[in-house]
């Protein structure tokens, strides 16, 4: 019984990153829409553009190889497999063993590999130009990322996200230096890594701006839906993972009752409220950047990353 219910819940938890990432999307679209003085799309809006892309035809070039069929389904199932790995509403899940956050942003990269073919894959001047902007912004951001995971490593002793947001939840480790780099850094990588403003507007088609959607201009039908429902996942899954380190304290534990999942379960979808909140306010407040000063926006999150580490080494209450 305790396996049927442990395999319950890690269900549960699948099933929920891949129910709330459409509705995340929506929320925050309607959220810049307010602030812009619009009325904006329904909540709802993105899981009507998926249903309806999953019952259109799909148009495939003729020159097109089996990695731009076979993409859209490996970009969306790691990035599925990622987001389930990280902590929503509880901690010590029966695959929380997994839930390392090295092998997260391996994931993560294999499905930017994979996307970044794809793009180039039929030959397109701008499925070239997105999928070098892609690998340009990777190149400062996996580093980053991995660098504000030391940080976390260095105090928690640990790369699993489990024992991260149970470490981090204590009142001993307190206030520190290292981890709101790490908090800033993580939230630069966020932004770059989901195309947000001013990295890329994920609402744009102008060709000399566009990084995600000039890698998916060819797309159409199941693929795009695959394509759009597994960014609509990564944006949760970032979303979830600043909440699970630096928002742990109302995750459920490993041997938590039915009243503690559901108070963490509640407590999760207010945290992805407030946070893509802030998102919305944040990229209705400032302007896309030039793609040739991207560098120096994501090179700050380098920076961030490194500085907390030395500080980590130079002193354990930094």
């Amino acid at each position: 019984m305790e396996l049927i219910s442990a395999l319950l819940v890690q269900s549960m938890q699948m099933l929920l990153v891949l129910a709330a990432a459409p509705l995340l999307t929506g929320f925050v679209r309607k959220v810049k829409a307010r602030l812009l003085r619009r009325r904006g799309p329904p909540l709802i809006q993105p899981y009507r553009d998926i249903l309806r892309l999953l019952k259109k035809e799909v148009v495939v070039a003729d020159n097109a190889s089996w990695i731009f069929r076979v993409a859209p389904y490996v970009i969306f199932s790691t990035t599925w497999v990622a987001a389930a790995l990280v902590p929503t509403f509880a901690t010590g899940l029966l695959f929380s063993w997994s839930a390392d956050l090295i092998a997260i942003i391996a994931l993560l990269a294999s499905a930017r590999f994979f996307l970044a073919l794809a793009g180039m894959d039929v030959g397109t001047a701008f499925g070239g130009i997105g999928s070098s902007r892609e690998v340009m912004i990777a190149s400062l951001a996996e580093p980053a990322m991995l660098l504000v995971v030391f940080t976390m490593a260095l105090v928690a002793r640990s790369t699993q996200l489990s024992a991260v947001a149970e470490l981090l939840s204590e009142p001993e480790v307190g206030l520190r230096v290292s981890l709101g780099m790490a908090l800033l850094g993580l939230v630069i990588v966020a932004i770059a890594e989901n195309g947000r403003i001013p990295v890329d507007n994920p609402a744009t088609h102008l060709e000399l701006t566009m990084v995600h959607e000039a890698m998916v201009l060819e797309y159409s039908g199941r693929h795009l839906a695959m394509i759009e429902l597994a960014a609509s996942v990564k944006l949760l899954l970032y979303l979830s993972l600043i909440g699970c380190i630096f928002l742990p304290w109302t995750l459920a534990g490993p041997d938590a009752q039915s009243a503690s999942y559901i108070a963490g379960f509640g407590f999760y979808l207010g945290k992805l409220g407030v946070l893509g909140f802030l998102l919305a306010v944040f990229e209705t407040a400032i302007a896309k950047m030039r793609v040739f000063r991207l560098p120096d926006f994501v090179g700050g999150a380098l920076m961030l990353g490194l500085l907390g580490t030395l500080l980590l080494f130079v002193s354990r209450s930094l």
